[in-house]
Formats: C-alpha cells, structure tokens, sequence
C-alpha cells in the first residue's frame, strides 16, 4: 500500500515524481501529495485527498519549479482521508518534509514526547512525528538528523526525506517496507515499486532491511545505520514498461484475464524441460529434505491464501503428508507447531505482503525450511526465504488478482509432482503425463475464455442484487471460494462460498426468489450428488448458474444457465471454472460502473498488518 517517488537530478522534478505515482496508482491509495525544493529555503507541498488527477489538475494550474523533489499516494492507517493527513508532512517552518510508507507504532509515545516540547501538530497521522523529529535532531546534516531519529522509531516504514538546508540530496531509509532506488545520468531516482521509474532506467539498487541511502544527482551511497558503506550490485531489469501498459483493453484486469493461457504455459516452461521432467534443482527441495519432512504449512492472504487451499488438496493427494493452510495475519500469533522437519511454503504476488513476510520470519526462527512463491523478482519476500520459485505472470496491475492466482495455482501442482515423484508416491511415468496436462491447459483456457459476451450479457440481469452465493464440493468449493472474492472485490455485491452439502445446514435460510447461485460441478465423481444440491436452491426460487464440464448430463435441466468447460482431468478443472468467475465479476463490476482495476479500500501490495 502507498507509494514513493523521489527526484534529483536538473530537470522538472514535479513531472518525474507525477508520472511516478501514476504508475503505483495500482498499489491503492486515497490521497496523493509532493513537496518541491523550490531554492526560496521553504519546500512548496501541494496536498489532495481523493484520486491521482485532483493533484495533477491543481499542478496543471499552480506548477512548482524545482528540480529536486519527493512525492507520496497515501492509503489512510492514521487519520481519515483529508489534504491534510496526506503526504509529504513537514516540520513548522517547511524546511524539511517526509514521506512514509508503512507504520509508526509508538508515534502516540513521541507525539506526546514532542508536543511537551513545543512541537504543533497539524494532522492525525504517525508520520508527522518523523518531521518533527527530524527538526528537533538537525544541525545542519539531514543525513545525521535522519540516523538519530531512526534511533526513536518502532515499526515499519520506507521514508523519503529532504531539507532546504541541506538541499542537494534525498536521505531514502528502509524497514519492512519496499524501496528502490534508480540509476540515471546526472539524475536519479527513488521509489517504492519499480514501474514507478522503469521509463527512465533498468538500471536500480534494491534497498534491503535496515539501509540508509544518500541520494545525490551524481552518486547514490549505500550504508547501515552507523554509516558503514555497503557495497550492492546493479539489478538491472529484463522486462519492458509496455508490459505493463493495458494494451488496448479497457481495464487492466481484462488483459491480465487474457494474458493467463500464455503464461500458464510460460511459468511451466520455466520449471519443466522439453521431456516433461519438473527442473528443482536450486532450490534445495532433494529427495533426503523431502523424506525427513513431516508437516507442510502453507501461508498466505486472500487470492494467494485460495491458491494454498488448492495447493493443500493436490499436495495431500499425490503425496500423502499433512498439509496445513494458514492466513498469515494468523498464522505468527497462534504459536504454531513448526520444527526442522516442517516445510512452510509462503504465497504473495507482490512479495511484499508484511503479514505473509513476518510469518516467513518467524517460521525461520522456529528452524522450518521456508519456500516462497512471489511474482516479483528481488521483492522481500524473495530474498528473505531459503529458497524462492518465482511466476511468470509478468506484471499484473489490477488490484484484483488473476493471473497472479492461476501462476500460482502451476507452481503448487510442480511442486506436488515434484515431491510425490521424490518420495516415491508418483511413478516417473505417470509424473510427465501430469505434466501433460498442464501443458494442454493453455488451449483449454483460450477457449474458455470465448464465453466472455455472455458473461457480459447474464452478468446485466445479476447487478440489482444484493447477495450471491457460490457453491461446489472438493475442489469446485475451494475455487468457489475465490469466485466469491473476486466478485466481493470489485462488484461490491455481497457473496458467500460454501461446499454444496453444507448449505442445507442453516444457511439455505437466505435463499429467496432470485438469489443468484454460482455453483461448480466439474468433479466428476461427485456430479450425481451436485445436481441434488442444485435442485434444492431451485426449489426455494433461486437463479443458478452452474460451470460443468463438457459432456455432463443432467445440468441444463436443474439450472438456469450452464457454462461449459472443456473435458479435463478433475484435479484441473479449477484452471477452467476460475476463468469463468474471473469474467463474470469483472462484467459485474463494469456493469455497476465501478472502478474496476481500483477497488474502493483495496490496494496492491499490502504492506501493513
């Protein structure tokens, strides 16, 4: 959540930190603001609540000149949305200002500490602290103000901070929170995320925990917190801005919807060679590991946290031992059991996500093997784990996850091979015919995704609604349940998920004429059983939509509309029926109107508990 954007170099600092919050809108915000080093010994801020454009239409009329400059998108922890209580936050005199992303969680113990000095507040944030404390520290050097200050904050943050009087550098520090720094001629550049600055360089520094950065026009220095110099390679970044451009669709989640038969079969390239062998070499999961485990965790949130629960299900099917889901915001305060023979497995997209990274942490301590599955190339999460298999999903924008999920959803189903074949539960042979039919699930995709028209067309007669639910058993409940998410997230109409036999156990009480049903009925195994499900939500008046597999009997009958997903094996036609979901709450939010890549209260990258 939030963002930064810092500038110096001899250009218009405020056109580099704009353009640079406009490509972290994704991460979600409700406030965006910049401060300027305009040479008149005072920062000019301009401050405003609400979207992106509020800020860029008032610097359209009152543009600030200056060529060194920071900017923030602020999603509100500390104090309601207002210009006020958003970023930059600046001392009394506006000498020096501060962007913060993350949490302060003494601030209430320094605030006091402050005002019994003299020390006025204009907002209700945790970060006005940082400003003041910076004031009350600087003599002269905004470099030393900022390492004796740090010496006062609990929690976590990055921070982006300049002074007048000591004008010619930004000091970017790091805890928890993402930050980068970006290499440039006689200019460079900070930032949260690297979208933010990859039309102006490849070539950055990925700031780890507990670093301080100077940040000059010509130099960019690397220390600890006592001011030891650290030494860091250049990552230098392989994939292009116009990936991340919409590319002619009108939201970003319909592309990225789009883009998933191609990198299902990408992120499986990456980890299986041309005969069909699942390549795992490097990180560390040998056949002596994986006999001497025990126990597997898998920890996540949301859309990844699903992903796990169909992890949980293959990984116990193919190789018999216990697995154990978790929400990571969970997991760390129930002293779990974890030992050396435990295997934790982390999901994130963003590799940043703080409850999923301080899970990752604890399981370490604990003495676990820690596996992480990110998207993102250098992220927290990625660098902080034992070992790491990345996605390639590519960058995924939309705050609602898609691509993301599916990516996941191979790697889980890689690594459930990979071991079952290791511990001797899955014969070679039968492991590369698996491996098969993951490979055949990219033309099963892009023909699923040919029913979007009539999803936009059922999808006109759903928005009135108020609730809906989504049914299924086994695997059809637990994709259910990232059904009902997506369409939670940016339809705004309420939804439940709940295996198909439970329903009848109290909650059919909410079934009424017209209640939209979404049920999956894909297993095969369990068809008979579903379609008696059916009939007793059509029996109390509501409207069912059913996802089945090609071929199934008896569906039409029972439902009000069926969508068909190619024949496949039942433990992957959750890579089909998801398709199915993705599309119908995207055309119920477009069909509402909504903002459809940006969720009212949602964002990204989730970076606080």
């Amino acid at each position: 959540m939030c963002g930064i954007v810092g500038y110096i170099g001899t250009k218009r600092a405020q056109d580099f930190v704009m353009d640079g919050l406009e490509k972290l809108e994704y991460r979600g915000y409700d406030s965006a603001g910049i401060a300027v080093n305009t040479g008149n010994g005072k920062f000019a801020v301009t401050k405003k609540e609400g979207r992106l454009q509020r800020l860029a239409d008032e610097l359209h009329t009152n543009p600030i000149e200056g060529t060194i400059g920071i900017g923030h998108t602020r999603w509100a922890t500390h104090g309601k949305p207002s210009d006020t209580n958003s970023h930059p936050h600046f001392n009394k005199d506006k000498t020096i200002v501060v962007v913060h992303n993350g949490i302060i969680e003494n601030y209430l113990e320094l605030k006091k500490d402050l005002i019994s000095k003299g020390y006025e507040f204009l907002s209700e944030t945790d970060t006005e602290v940082i400003a003041h404390l910076l004031d009350m520290n600087f003599d002269g050097d905004i470099l030393e103000a900022v390492r004796k200050s740090l010496k006062s904050l609990k929690g976590a943050y990055a921070l982006g901070v300049m002074s007048t009087k000591d004008p010619d550098r930004i000091i970017a520090v790091r805890k928890e929170s993402p930050l980068i720094v970006g290499i440039g001629k006689g200019e460079n550049y900070l930032a949260s995320d690297i979208p933010a600055i990859l039309k102006y360089t490849r070539d950055m520094y990925l700031i780890e925990n507990g670093e301080i950065v100077e940040i000059k026009k010509d130099s960019i220095k690397i220390m600890d917190q006592d001011g030891n110099p650290i030494n860091r390679d250049v990552f230098h970044v392989e994939w292009d801005i116009e990936a991340a451009s919409k590319g002619g669709y009108d939201f970003f989640m319909l592309k990225e919807i789009y883009e998933q038969p191609e990198v299902i079969t990408k992120t499986l390239k990456s980890r299986v060679d041309e005969n069909y062998n699942i390549k795992f070499e490097d990180i560390g999961l040998t056949k002596e590991l994986l006999e001497n485990i025990n126990k597997i965790y898998i920890v996540a949130c949301g859309t990844a946290y699903n992903a796990g629960l169909i992890g949980k299900y293959i990984l116990e099917k193919l190789t018999r031992i216990r697995v154990e889901v978790d929400i990571a915001s969970e997991f760390r305060y129930r002293n779990p059991i974890i030992d050396d023979k435990t295997l934790v497995i982390v999901l994130s997209q963003s590799g940043e996500t703080l409850d999923t990274f301080e899970a990752l942490k604890e399981s370490k301590k604990s003495g676990a093997k820690v596996l992480a599955i990110t998207n993102v190339v250098g992220s927290s999460i990625s660098r902080e784990a034992d070992s790491v298999v990345y996605t390639w999903a590519g960058p995924e924008i939309a705050v609602a996850s898609t691509k993301a999920y599916t990516t996941q959803l191979v790697i889980l189903y890689l690594i459930a091979i990979d071991y079952a074949q290791k511990v001797g539960k899955l014969s070679s042979e039968n492991a590369k015919e698996f491996v098969k039919e993951l490979f055949g699930l990219e033309e099963k995709v892009a023909k699923t995704l040919l029913y979007e028209k009539e999803l936009e067309e059922i999808s006109k007669h759903i928005i009135k609604q108020h609730s809906m639910f989504y049914l299924g058993r086994g695997l059809d409940y637990l994709t259910a349940l990232e059904g009902s998410l997506k369409s939670k997230e940016i339809s705004y109409i309420h939804s439940e998920a709940f295996p198909s036999g439970e329903l009848k156990h109290g909650t059919i009480a909410l079934i009424d004429d017209g209640v939209p049903v979404v049920i999956n009925v894909t297993q095969d195994s369990l068809l008979d059983k579903s379609v008696s499900n059916i009939k007793e939500v059509k029996a109390r008046g509501a409207y069912v939509i059913a996802i089945a597999k090609e071929g199934a009997e008896n569906i039409e009958e029972v439902c009000d509309k069926v969508f068909y997903i190619p024949k496949v094996n039942d433990d992957l036609a959750c890579f089909l029926s998801i398709i199915i979901h993705q599309l119908f709450a995207y055309h119920l939010a477009v069909a509402k109107g909504n903002d459809v890549d940006k969720p009212r209260n949602l964002a990204k990258s989730v970076t606080v508990e």
